[in-house]
């Protein structure tokens, strides 16, 4: 799958998926579970928590 193909099934652009990649855009609730939905995934196998409380990719 494509990062616009993963763009389209959630309702983002591109450049959205490109910058959760990165680490530099922390996705709303609606999108994880957005996101967990096309993988067939819990949003906690595609994002946690650090020591600090920050969500990581």
């Amino acid at each position: 799958m494509t990062q616009q193909d993963l763009a389209d099934r959630v309702g983002v652009t591109r450049q959205t998926i490109i910058s959760i990649e990165r680490g530099k855009y922390k996705p709303s609730i609606e999108l994880a579970l957005r996101l967990a939905r096309v993988f067939g995934a819990s949003v906690e196998a595609l994002f946690e928590l650090d020591e600090t409380g920050e969500v990581e990719k």
